[in-house]
């Protein structure tokens, strides 16, 4: 019994299935007998390239084919003969299995030289050409640069960049694609129509997605769901022979998301986990889909060029999620699932960064450090976690807890505490303040050398920087806190901190402990001049400017 892709193979250009830019080219030349002596044939496996390659010799060949048509008529002697492999005008070479030099000339040079019969082609169908030799390139260049009259190379091949520029340059060149889903679902569903079998849709769309654009594969695998069922193929038979698709899942996951319930996503993670699903390959289905669900939002255009194909059923469903999105939404879960997926060789539960990413997208909760302890602050109020590392081997005592540690202050007690403090105050203390602070946080200071203190408004100190990573580094929590308290040390007032850019500002090299470390310098400049001064003594030298 032959197989589904030899018994259903296109027997003309209509029943080709995708590939129209090369269809529409090859169909125009027929027409008009403008009939080059070289075509090039490229593209991925199993989207076509053999079979337009024998459809075009046929139909060159075809006796009952009128001017100006270009479909063969499958029904003559010449038809009959290509269709069957009999034909002697049509000569199929496998390259991969002839490479060398002595194959060309005997099965291709030689062989050229019969010409075909009166008003027919002879035609030569080279498969995976990319394989043969330097040599055999060279004694083939010649050939096909000048070949015998009404002799025609079709060259097929899958890696194009293997062949030689001057054989190209020779050769009308025709890319294939591959096929997309819907095309490939309608393809399958003729074939069950003819075979008089029903199969369900989504299990036609699932064999389209998993052949992932060949329609060899696609054949194939439906030849193996048919031959386990009967005149009706069910999902429970279906699944049997169909490598699992996580697709599905992955759109249930989102649709929890979008619904905020993050133990439906988190339980949808650890089933297919159990199923034997591989994480790391969810992860990025997952990422391609949100993908996809972003440039929809975009451009509708843009998703269906661009975007990861579904089918119909899947894609209405993820239309419906699409609806109860905003882009801003998707992007925040791209984002999250792309770190997810950055740690997940790291993580020893395999599973842990993707439900801490369902988690604080559905809950609102950011989390640093899965290992840090939750410390409280009025982010807590918000439902964010906040970083706070701290070494669990060592005991500290509460007076020897760092400043970043400390309690956020509440914002009434900083309009009451500091009223009677002013920018100018801040501004003759400064240095101090940056020598208090490199106690507890070295690399601190330096960032705080080049801010300029600008003014206090409602007990909030504002400090303007020049550049925005420096002010970003003020606004996180543990080191605000530094400040804050440093602040409240020097000044006796619970000041808040703000931090603005101001690309204006001039950084000068004003050193923190600029007068100390002066006076450490002049104390070891007179010790020199001691020590310098003895030796002169002892030894009854001078100093020579």
């Amino acid at each position: 019994m032959a197989t589904l892709y030899r018994k259903y193979r296109p027997q003309n250009f209509k029943e080709v299935v995708n590939q129209n830019h090369i269809k529409i080219t090859l169909e125009h030349e027929i027409e008009s007998g403008s009939i080059a002596h070289a075509y090039l044939f490229c593209g991925p496996r199993a989207v076509g390239k053999t079979t337009i390659a024998r459809v075009f010799a046929k139909a060159i060949n075809c006796d009952a084919r009128k001017k100006g048509e270009h479909e063969p008529c499958n029904q003559c002697q010449s038809c009959n003969e290509i269709s069957k492999g009999r034909s002697l005008n049509i000569i199929e070479i496998d390259a991969a299995s002839h490479t060398g030099v002595d194959n060309v000339r005997e099965n291709i040079i030689s062989v050229s030289k019969i010409s075909a019969e009166k008003g027919k082609y002879k035609v030569f169908i080279i498969d995976e050409v990319h394989m043969l030799s330097i040599s055999a390139f060279n004694a083939l260049l010649k050939v096909i640069e000048e070949p015998p009259e009404n002799v025609i190379f079709i060259l097929c091949t899958t890696e194009v960049h293997k062949i030689p520029a001057t054989i190209i340059s020779r050769c009308q060149r025709f890319d294939f694609k591959r096929i997309n889903i819907s095309e490939l679902t309608k393809k399958l569903q003729f074939i069950c129509d003819k075979e008089g079998i029903k199969v369900e849709k989504n299990i036609l769309e699932s064999i389209a997605r998993h052949s992932e654009g060949h329609m060899r594969d696609a054949e194939s695998l439906l030849g193996q769901v048919i031959s386990i069922g009967e005149n009706e193929i069910s999902q429970k038979e279906a699944d049997l022979v169909i490598p699992r698709s996580d697709i599905s899942e992955v759109i249930s996951l989102i649709d929890s998301l979008s619904k905020k319930d993050a133990g439906a996503g988190i339980g949808i993670i650890n089933k297919a986990l159990d199923e034997g699903v591989d994480i790391k390959r969810f992860t990025i289905d997952l990422i391609e889909i949100l993908r996809k669900l972003l440039l929809s939002k975009l451009n509708k255009n843009l998703a269906e060029k661009l975007g990861l194909e579904l089918g119909e059923s899947l894609e209405i469903k993820l239309n419906e999620i699409s609806k109860k999105l905003e882009i801003s939404q998707i992007i925040y879960f791209i984002e999250k699932f792309l770190k997810a997926k950055d740690i997940l060789k790291s993580s020893f539960i395999i599973q842990l960064p993707l439900e801490l990413a369902v988690v604080e997208i559905c809950t609102g909760e950011t989390v640093i450090n899965p290992k840090s302890p939750l410390r409280k602050s009025e982010e807590v109020k918000k439902n964010i976690f906040k970083q706070n590392i701290q070494n669990p081997f060592k005991q500290e005592d509460k007076k020897e807890e760092t400043l970043s540690q400390a309690p956020i202050l509440d914002k009434e007690n900083l309009k009451t505490s500091s009223n009677n403090i002013n920018i100018q105050n801040i501004r003759d203390k400064w240095n101090e303040v940056l020598l208090r602070i490199k106690k507890h946080n070295h690399s601190l200071t330096f960032i705080l050398r080049v801010c300029e203190p600008r003014s206090i408004e409602n007990g909030c100190l504002r400090l303007a920087f020049k550049y925005k990573f420096h002010k970003d580094r003020i606004n996180e929590v543990a080191i605000s806190n530094i400040i804050k308290n440093v602040l409240n040390e020097v000044h006796g007032a619970n000041l808040n901190i703000e931090a603005v850019i101001d690309e204006k500002i001039i950084v000068e090299n004003n050193v923190v402990s600029e007068s100390s470390d002066k006076e450490k310098n002049k104390k070891e400049d007179n010790n020199n001049e001691d020590v310098l001064g003895g030796m002169l003594k002892t030894f009854g030298g001078k100093v020579l400017n």
